[in-house]
């Protein structure tokens, strides 16, 4: 039984590893039917982009969300979760003047981040209108990727530290045995 226990830790472990070392997905193409922002803060960085579009909030999300899908060498999707956030964060995660109506994280777990700010005009002062058009909303999509090196030194810690904890709660409750006994 000891034996069949290591060999499927370290078999998981393995896979652990390997996921970690994946390579970090492109940025993801621009909206479908929406024109790229190239307002200064939208174009300050690589890693940041800002779109007009016409799609509401689930069809940005559903889209973001194919781009993202990453099939890895062993044929299956990695892991994609999706954390709602409330629009205030906006001004911390995508950037200090970010006006927002919704924000999404769409994360690989131990991996990279896809944040995913709309911004929604409710009054007609704010309409956007850019292009000779009147758009929906705007999106900024901030990419936060994270580089390979520190991904495995995180996970190697993780996979090395689990059997230490196991032997220490193996010990603890081995005593509480022993007092329970008495």
């Amino acid at each position: 039984m000891k034996y069949t226990v290591k060999v499927v830790y370290i078999i998981c472990s393995l896979f652990f590893l390997m996921y970690l070392l994946l390579p970090n997905p492109d940025f993801p193409e621009k909206l479908p039917e929406s024109i790229q922002s190239f307002e200064p803060a939208d174009i300050e960085t690589a890693f940041r982009r800002g779109y007009y579009t016409d799609l509401i909030r689930e069809e940005v999300m559903k889209y973001y969300l194919q781009q993202i899908k990453y099939v890895t060498p062993f044929g299956k999707y990695m892991p994609t979760y999706s954390l709602n956030y409330p629009p205030e964060e906006a001004q911390v995660l995508i950037r200090d003047q970010a006006r927002s109506t919704f924000l999404e994280e769409l994360v690989h777990p131990f991996r990279e981040s896809f944040f995913i700010n709309g911004f929604e005009p409710k009054l007609d002062k704010d309409k956007i209108f850019v292009s000779d058009k009147s758009w929906r909303q705007k999106i900024i999509v901030r990419y936060a990727p994270s580089m390979a090196i520190f991904r495995v030194l995180a996970g190697l810690l993780i996979v090395s530290i689990i059997p230490i904890i196991y032997i220490e709660y193996k010990k603890v409750f081995t005593e509480l045995l022993q007092v329970a006994k008495k």
